[in-house]
């Protein structure tokens, strides 16, 4: 047994059994991942994967907590690199965060300059992805640390944060009626063409149970997956836009005016995540405590590994 065949099995998964995938994402062939997993399975004797002639289906019973295993034997050999780079240079390494379009554009912008000034060396990597993505990211180990709305919150594998809470804004262009509408509602909100965050982005759920529970059908004309988008289209008059009220900025979105919705629209809490069981370096720790000043390393370290024995 070797860790390249460990990565296959990995892999497998990931690429939904379809090997041409799983070699091109480990660079080699498809003949090569053929022959390490029939020399598993021969060491083994056990057949790990579910077959229909030469194609995989799946992973049979054996397989199944196989891969269990080979997960978390690759995250600590993972663990074990980070931990002699953690002691043989402390300032520098890769630090890569996974998060959406709105918190890398209005929430990060700060907390990166912070952490640069502190760790210069640090080459610091965004991913700019979903929330969904996010997670995948997470739990493959290609990203460090996750940072979004939606979809970090109870996941298996992950630990999570809060970051922040944060509230919908509504979005007009000069002289439109609902300036003059106080305070501001659902009902006259609902009487215009809307436009506001694509399905599963930045608490677009919530707006529509808002609007569900007050049997209300909005029209949503367009939907987008960043508030830049938006209010562009606002502000060639569209529609009414609603966003995140960071994502609005008086001096950067001239011609336009931000209505408060706070009590429109219920609190969003944006989460930071991270994968059981994984070693971060010490400046994934300042990076963290760079965002919310509550997230001590003690603590991070006492919530994986509260999790890890759970």
């Amino acid at each position: 047994m070797n860790f390249q065949q460990l990565r296959i099995i990995r892999e497998a998964e990931l690429q939904k059994f379809n090997l041409t995938e799983v070699a091109n994402a480990l660079f080699t062939s498809q003949s090569g991942v053929s022959k390490h997993i029939k020399d598993l399975e021969d060491e083994l004797g056990v057949e790990l994967f579910v077959r229909h002639g030469k194609r995989l289906l799946g992973l049979t019973e054996p397989g199944r907590e196989l891969a269990v295993i080979a997960r978390r034997m690759l995250q600590d050999a993972g663990n074990i690199k980070r931990l002699a780079d953690q002691f043989a240079d402390a300032e520098q390494g890769q630090l890569t965060i996974a998060t959406t379009h709105t918190q890398a554009r209005y929430a990060l912008p700060l907390v990166v300059a912070r952490f640069k000034s502190a760790y210069p060396r640090v080459h610091l990597v965004l991913l700019q992805a979903n929330p969904t993505e996010i997670a995948e990211l997470l739990q493959a180990g290609e990203a460090d640390i996750g940072i979004a709305t939606e979809a970090l919150d109870g996941q298996s594998g992950l630990v999570s944060f809060p970051f922040y809470d944060w509230h919908h804004a509504v979005v007009v262009p000069e002289g439109h009626i609902l300036l003059t509408v106080a305070p501001l509602s659902l009902e006259a909100l609902a009487e215009h063409p809307l436009i506001t965050y694509h399905e599963g982005y930045t608490g677009r759920a919530r707006i529509d149970a808002a609007f569900a529970q007050a049997g209300l059908a909005p029209d949503i004309v367009l939907s987008a997956l960043d508030a830049d988008v938006i209010k562009t289209y606002v502000g060639v008059g569209l529609g009414v836009g609603i966003v995140a009220a960071m994502a609005f900025e008086p001096l950067r979105d001239p011609g336009l005016h931000r209505l408060d919705a706070g009590h429109l629209f219920p609190t969003n809490t944006t989460r930071i995540a991270l994968k059981k069981g994984q070693y971060l370096r010490g400046f994934a720790y300042r990076f963290l405590q760079e965002c919310a000043p509550a997230l001590t390393e003690q603590r991070v370290r006492d919530a994986l590994a509260d999790d890890a024995k759970s």
